[in-house]
């Protein structure tokens, strides 16, 4: 999703929100679909559409990619992804708010973007391919939400 213009390719910064949502001590992940990153487990998140809140769209991407309602608690830090091709060329360049949530409501089943949609115990954590920083941000998640994120 790059923004180009007649002379050169021009990369935009995009907007993103994202949420690592808590179930019963497991958090719900995403595998990529498709793009850069496809194949690799990550938060679910995607574009903040104009006008709406970074917490508006994380519950929004949540429920698009996963069939899962989620209440946002917390506002955890903003991440940047930076993508560049095998030749250097920045490909996209990303600024994902990262949220931290807990599960109200549905099952985890995949949409949007998404190939695949699951709660996984934090343990299970170490054996998947994730995202550069998911790991740290289900981390950091977990400490702002508290004890709700392993009851």
């Amino acid at each position: 999703m790059l923004e180009t213009s007649p002379a050169a390719t021009v990369v935009v910064p995009k907007a993103a929100a994202s949420a690592a949502v808590f179930r019963g001590g497991k958090v719900l992940l995403i595998r990529r679909g498709k793009g850069a990153l496809e194949g690799l487990w990550s938060l679910p998140g995607g574009h903040i559409e104009p006008g709406e809140r970074a917490r508006e769209a994380a519950a929004r991407e949540v429920r698009e990619e996963t069939g899962v309602e989620a209440q946002i608690r917390a506002f955890l830090d903003l991440h940047e992804v930076i993508i560049s091709g095998p030749d250097g060329q920045l490909r996209a360049h990303y600024l994902i708010a990262v949220h931290a949530g807990v599960w109200q409501s549905g099952e985890a089943v995949a949409g949007g973007d998404a190939a695949e949609a699951r709660f996984f115990p934090l343990e299970a954590l170490a054996d998947l391919q994730l995202t550069a920083g998911a790991e740290g941000f289900v981390r950091q998640a977990r400490a702002a939400i508290g004890a709700e994120a392993v009851s």
